[in-house]
Parts: structure tokens; C-alpha cells; sequence
């Protein structure tokens, strides 16, 4: 197995650590950023996160770099990448910091995109991410980020980052989405 699959699976691995410094009621008491605090386990979950997505470019760009590209990794990183995403995502819903139905509209283009992509790649058609698709992913990424910590960095100069960039995320998820299914609808008129 290569490094870049290695950073894989450790994003992967890092998840249920997330999800327990999230979810499980730690008492290790509290963290004050610019007069606001946020309880020191949310902080070490949000580092997590922050790390494991951080991964994801590092993965890509060793792998791309060093032609180290394999089909378990072509396999491995979108899953980890919707895996992360999506545990980060409801993690948000369970402690009331980000809306459902936001989650649901991103969680289902996830689930709509993959199944397309899966459906290409039975017709033999590779479907690359868009730069839309990537545009979505970095809002995403942020939002989630600032959201996991509370807006506590932000909040002291009275700007919620966090649900700013959680409604660009949405917007960009429909936009990109729509954009996704829209160029490749070729896939399902030619597909038995």
C-alpha cells in the first residue's frame, strides 16, 4: 500500500476519534478565544477535523506528484471525503449548530453525484470533479470548521462565519449539483 492510500485510511481512522470527542460529554471544561469559549473537546474535535480534511489535499497531491494514482485510492479518497464530510455534517445537526434540512440538501448531492458517477463508470465514462464541485467542497470544509468550533474565533468581531459559509456551501451544492447532472445526463440516455 502506498503513502497516499496510507493518509487515506488515517482520515478514515479519524473519524470515530472525531465523533467521540464531539459526542461523547467529556468534562474537560472550557477554551476562551477573543473573550468567547467553546468546550476543549468540541476545540480538539474541530483540530481533528481541520487535520483530517487537510489530508485529503495532502493524499491527492503526493499521489498526482509521485504517480502513485491506484484504484483503491481512486476508490478510497471520495468515500473518506463523504465520509468525514457527512459524520461532521450530522455531528453539527446533533448539537442544534447547523439545520437540518441544510445537511439533508448536502448529504442527497452527495449520495445523487455518486450514484451518477456510478452508473458512468458501468457505461465505462470517468467523470472528473468539477471546479464547481471543488468551489463547494472548500466552503463546505470552512463552514463545517467554524461551525465545530463554535464561531468562537469569529464571533468577537461579530461575523458568523460558520453560517455565512454554510449557506454558500448550500447554494454552491444545489448550483453544482444541478451543473453535475445537467453536463452528464449522456450517461443515463446511453446507459441498457
Amino acid at each position: 500500500m502506498n503513502l497516499p492510500n496510507k493518509i487515506t485510511i488515517s482520515r478514515i481512522i479519524l473519524i470515530p476519534i472525531f465523533l467521540i470527542f464531539m459526542l461523547v460529554p467529556f468534562n474537560f471544561g472550557e477554551i476562551y478565544i477573543i473573550n468567547e469559549s467553546t468546550p476543549v473537546s468540541h476545540f480538539i474535535g474541530a483540530l481533528i477535523f481541520i487535520l483530517a480534511s487537510t489530508t485529503d489535499w495532502i493524499d491527492g497531491h503526493l499521489a498526482r506528484k509521485h504517480n502513485l494514482v491506484t484504484n483503491l485510492g481512486k476508490f478510497l479518497d471520495p468515500l473518506a471525503d463523504k465520509l468525514l464530510v457527512s459524520a461532521a455534517l450530522i455531528v453539527l445537526v446533533e448539537l442544534q449548530l447547523a439545520p437540518s434540512w441544510m445537511v439533508i440538501v448536502i448529504i442527497s448531492r452527495e449520495f445523487a453525484v455518486t450514484g451518477l458517477r456510478l452508473v458512468a463508470a458501468g457505461e465505462g465514462v470517468v467523470m472528473a470533479a468539477g471546479q464547481m464541485g471543488k468551489l463547494k467542497t472548500v466552503f463546505q470544509i470552512i463552514a463545517i470548521s467554524a461551525l465545530l468550533l463554535h464561531n468562537v474565533p469569529f464571533i468577537g468581531f461579530g461575523i458568523p462565519l460558520g453560517d455565512i459559509t454554510l449557506w454558500i456551501a448550500v447554494i454552491l451544492t444545489i448550483i453544482s449539483g444541478w451543473d453535475y447532472f445537467a453536463k452528464n445526463m449522456h450517461v443515463f440516455k446511453s446507459s441498457k
